[in-house]
């Protein structure tokens, strides 16, 4: 790949300045797992457009730092695992059907992760756990599979049938949904259920159309059939009480997301200053913060 990533780099550094050589070359090198060299040789119009696409719903190339965060929700999840009471539950014949339940008197919060559909776990995810358990909230961390071992249908179908047991195992206790992109799209996809009260929403995408010629789509194999079907702004979906949110440090394809999902379905808006699309989703678990604050509320729970 050498060669191809050096080419692609210098083209990058050439049609957009912003790239400095380090950000060309990481660029240079997801661009060429999604699309394959063949991007290399496109002509500079089509060249331009697919890059500028990429570009727009690259959340790593705006946070030099994002694997010191996705490694911190490792170190963090870990010692949630320490020092509150959990077990593992299935919910299903596939491996990675289960749960990580940490039980508490209070609302359930269940949380759905990102990657786009192809990357974390639900051991890397429950970072959140300590600060919500302090305040009485059982949060359920839901594993599912990833791409491209699973397609989208799939993936979608298994994190519905994962909300709908715990909405049915959880009585008369209130049930909240919360992800992160692509968990946020999840979470999306699951507010039918009537069993739902309330969502909190994080840097989402909400119509799937957009990627499916960018390098995201490579490992997740979309067709547009697919992306519309399980684009949730597409769907006749009624909102429970929402929080929307992203971070004020995202890239142009997660602001208009936000925005476009706001206009269909309002809910309370917030955009995180000195946050980005990585670091947001650790605001869920500090009531310090007005993320923190605003899902407390949203359940229920003052602090």
């Amino acid at each position: 790949m050498r060669p191809a990533q050096d080419a692609l780099a210098a083209r990058l550094r050439e049609a957009f300045p912003e790239f400095g050589a380090d950000d060309a070359r990481t660029f240079a090198a997801m661009l060429l797992a999604g699309h394959g060299p063949g991007l290399v040789d496109l002509p500079e119009p089509e060249f331009l457009a697919r890059v500028r696409r990429d570009r727009d719903y690259s959340p790593s190339r705006l946070v030099p730092d994002a694997a010191a965060v996705l490694d911190r929700y490792a170190e963090e999840s870990r010692k949630a695992r320490e020092t509150v009471p959990w077990k593992e539950i299935a919910y299903g014949d596939d491996p990675m059907a289960r749960i990580d339940l940490f039980p508490a008197d209070g609302p359930l919060l269940i949380y759905i992760h990102g990657g786009y559909w192809q990357e974390l776990d639900k051991s890397d995810s429950a970072f959140m756990v300590p600060g919500l358990h302090a305040q009485g909230v059982t949060v359920a961390v839901l594993g599912y599979g990833l791409a491209p071992r699973l397609d989208l249908d799939a993936i979608v179908a298994m994190v519905r049938a994962g909300v709908r047991f715990l909405t049915g195992a959880a009585g008369s206790r209130p049930v909240y949904l919360a992800g992160s992109s692509a968990g946020a799209h999840l979470a999306a996809m699951c507010l039918p259920d009537e069993r739902v009260s309330g969502a909190i929403l994080l840097s989402g995408v909400y119509d799937l159309e957009p990627l499916v010629g960018t390098y995201i789509n490579g490992a997740v194999g979309m067709d547009e059939a697919t992306a519309r079907r399980n684009s949730p702004l597409r769907l006749p979906i009624e909102t429970p009480p929402s929080i929307v949110a992203r971070g004020e440090r995202e890239p142009a394809g997660f602001s208009e997301q936000h925005e476009a999902w706001l206009r269909a379905h309002p809910g309370d808006s917030l955009i995180v200053q000195d946050r980005n699309h990585f670091d947001l989703p650790l605001d869920l678990g500090d009531p310090s913060t007005t993320l923190g604050r605003k899902a407390l509320e949203l359940m229920g729970v003052r602090p």
